[in-house]
């Protein structure tokens, strides 16, 4: 365990940006879900709600930094091949 104020306080600020890192990608992961599902019952107007709600969520985690910026337009761009084959 650190001694010093500073390092306690780095341990601190680490535990609370890895949970909110946390929770954001698995609101992400539940949106491809979503997304997901809705292309597998071939529900296209579902798919293309769902896609939305995915892009703009993927797209807020890269710019928090949650996710890379290339790994961002990977999954946007295969979920959006997965609803336009519809």
């Amino acid at each position: 365990m650190a001694n010093i104020k500073s390092a306690k306080k780095r341990i601190r600020t680490n535990n609370a940006r890895a949970e909110r890192n946390k929770a954001v990608k698995s609101g992400v992961k539940t949106e491809i879900k979503k997304v997901l599902a809705a292309v597998s019952e071939n529900d296209k107007t579902a798919a293309q709600d769902a896609l939305l709600s995915a892009k703009s969520s993927i797209q807020r985690a890269a710019n928090k930094g949650i996710f890379h910026k290339n790994t961002a337009a990977r999954k946007i761009s295969r979920l959006t091949k997965a609803v336009n084959a519809l």
